[in-house]
């Protein structure tokens, strides 16, 4: 059985991807896959460290203001949206897949579409409760959409909902990797404070500024084990800061462009300060990590503090929106819950409960379907 799957662009479309990927090959041992990305997104990166081979290529996304750069850059995605289908169809065709998958960004459009055009079973993924303009776009030409949740059917055409669509949740593997195991890993002693911290794959200005605030003010000077992850887009920046502030010499603060075992160090912490996305939020569930939620302002229909908030009603984390968040508060509400275990414990049981354990394996399930390839 040979699978493409394709997702790019940061690592909440990538991560599901390698997820599937992981489960499917639980089940058909024996199955070949290749990933198809961008030379620029960090599917360049993560993939090839998973152990997959990848191809690129070239695909943007068009940008709504106007001004002279963006027509440029639009003129150009419009050529790219043509010539991307066609070196997709190339790959397609060598390649001979009996399985497409798709997890979004730019290049789930030319390689999932052209695999449709030519008779190969499809597959997209959704991470988030609002569709993606990709996914959108895929719709009529897929045979199979896998939602994260409940109530994002409302966003499809009557005919999708009727024949395509399955609520499957976030595709998360779950290692059940304890706590102590992870600590001890990372050499942390058992009531040792840990705070971990991360704007997703691209990096978040505001939140750079502030948890560089909250290691000045408290986990620097207080010794408190702190990892963070600026991000790839200002990454020079930030870590000529941190260098300026002495962060680089103190022994308990590490700061890095990506964390790449995210999963260990999700089991270990305390605290972990984030953004809101939906791959975020599953493995936040699956692992049962109290946090504090800083839902990115710039995505459609605001779908991140939408989605924090019902984590939030129901006593699961806490929640900011950048413009009410300031260093000094980020620090007291850190202070209170690595003050307060047993607070941090009743939010690790809320948010369990929205965890979807078994999502890789149901999506691995819906696209062996398609195929009848599961031996």
């Amino acid at each position: 059985m040979k699978v493409i799957l394709c997702g790019g662009g940061t690592s909440g479309h990538v991560n599901p991807a390698l997820n599937i990927a992981a489960a499917l090959k639980k089940r058909v041992p024996d199955a070949e896959f290749l990933f198809i990305g961008t030379e620029h997104g960090i599917e360049s990166t993560l993939v090839p460290k998973a152990g997959y081979p990848i191809k690129f290529v070239e695909v943007s996304g068009f940008s709504r203001k106007l001004s002279f750069a963006n027509l440029k850059k639009n003129a150009r995605a419009a050529v790219q949206a043509v010539t991307s289908v066609r070196a997709a169809k190339k790959i397609i065709k060598e390649f001979a897949p009996d399985l497409v998958i798709g997890t979004g960004g730019y290049v789930s459009w030319p390689t999932v579409k052209a695999a449709a055009k030519r008779g190969v079973p499809t597959l997209i993924h959704e991470q988030n409760a609002f569709p993606g303009v990709t996914t959108k776009m895929l719709a009529p030409y897929v045979d199979k959409i896998c939602i994260s949740f409940d109530g994002s059917e409302k966003y499809f055409p009557e005919s999708v909902r009727e024949n395509k669509l399955v609520l499957t949740g976030n595709p998360i593997i779950v290692d059940d990797l304890t706590r102590a195991q992870a600590r001890e890993q990372l050499g942390l002693t058992p009531d040792e404070p840990y705070i971990l911290s991360y704007g997703g794959s691209m990096g978040a200005r505001r939140v750079n500024e502030l948890v560089f605030e909250l290691m000045e003010k408290y986990t620097g000077p207080q010794s408190i084990r702190h990892t963070h992850a600026i991000g790839r887009v200002g990454y020079t920046e930030f870590d000529a800061i941190a260098r300026e502030k002495g962060f680089y010499d103190r022994k308990n603060l590490e700061i890095s462009e990506y964390i790449y075992d995210m999963a260990l160090r999700q089991a270990a912490a305390d605290v972990i300060i984030c953004r809101a996305g939906a791959m975020t939020l599953s493995e936040l569930a699956v692992r049962g990590c109290a946090a504090i939620l800083i839902p990115s302002p710039h995505v459609t229909e605001d779908h991140q503090y939408k989605n924090a908030r019902l984590l939030a009603d129901a006593g699961a984390a806490l929640v900011y929106r950048e413009t009410e968040l300031d260093g000094d508060t980020l620090v007291s509400a850190v202070k209170d819950l690595v003050a307060n275990p047993n607070k941090r414990l009743r939010m690790q049981t809320a948010i369990k409960s929205f965890a979807m354990r078994d999502s890789a394996d149901v999506i691995a399930g819906c696209a062996l379907g398609l195929t009848n390839a599961e031996k």
